[in-house]
């Protein structure tokens, strides 16, 4: 069953980058965190930080046309990952992926969206035998590869290289209680956040988009943090072959 959903991991990256080639100036005399350093190095290093990571969480909070989509997973270079992804008034779902089997539970709201269309007796039966409970699939399947998206933190860590020209300082800020440096780069109409992590390793925690067709923000945390992905009980799977 494939989620009908537009997000995916190379689109938010490219979000995410494309305000690097816009124009802006550090004020001068500046004092904290990065007082040395320019916008577009600050930035940089941050790229560079966060494309180092061997595991992170990643929180996703988009507008689109099909409806706001939110998504938050924990993903590591491994491959395994466990998430949730949920577009309004279509209802949600969780995923597990570990190692090559990946394991999907669509809420009842979920799995009516996704049946849309089809003949009642079909969507209540569906209903009953599915809703609420775990799929088994293999991630090589063309129609489990979108939903998984977000657990391919290679390719996703891959959007993250360094180069930044001229990304603009401004100021102090703060992410989930985290003091960070705010840069602020703008692309036509639409202006892109980045919130850099001023303690430790300079991740990137935070990024904005707005002003364009698809508002977004992305958190992103628990850097290097191990992701445990366990197969759920046999008792909780559904057997789609019976």
């Amino acid at each position: 069953m494939r989620l009908v959903t537009r997000i995916s991991v190379n689109t938010l990256c490219a979000l995410t980058l494309v305000g690097l080639a816009a124009c802006g100036t550090d004020a001068p005399k500046e004092t904290g965190p990065f007082a040395d350093q320019s916008g577009p190095q600050v930035a940089n290093k941050a790229l560079k930080a966060t494309n180092g990571v061997t595991s992170l969480r990643i929180a996703v909070d988009m507008t689109t046309e099909d409806g706001r989509i939110k998504a938050d997973f924990a993903s590591s270079l491994g491959g395994d990952c466990t998430g949730t992804m949920s577009v309004a008034g279509q209802g949600g779902m969780e995923i597990v992926k570990t190692g090559g089997t990946v394991y999907t539970r669509f809420d009842e709201a979920m799995m009516r969206a996704q049946m849309k269309g089809e003949p009642k007796a079909d969507v209540e039966a569906a209903v009953t035998m599915i809703a609420g409970k775990w799929m088994e699939s293999k991630a090589s399947d063309p129609d489990t590869a979108e939903t998984v998206e977000f657990c391919d933190l290679k390719a996703l860590l891959k959007e993250f290289e360094a180069n930044d020209n001229a990304a603009e300082k401004k100021g102090p800020s703060e992410v989930a209680g985290k003091p960070a440096l705010r840069l602020v780069e703008k692309d036509g109409k639409e202006t892109y956040t980045f919130d850099v992590a001023a303690e430790g390793e300079p991740y990137l925690l935070r990024v904005t988009s707005k002003g364009g067709k698809e508002p977004m923000t992305m958190n992103l945390s628990d850097f290097d943090v191990p992701v445990v992905a366990k197969k759920p009980a046999a008792k909780d799977i559904v057997d789609l072959e019976q």
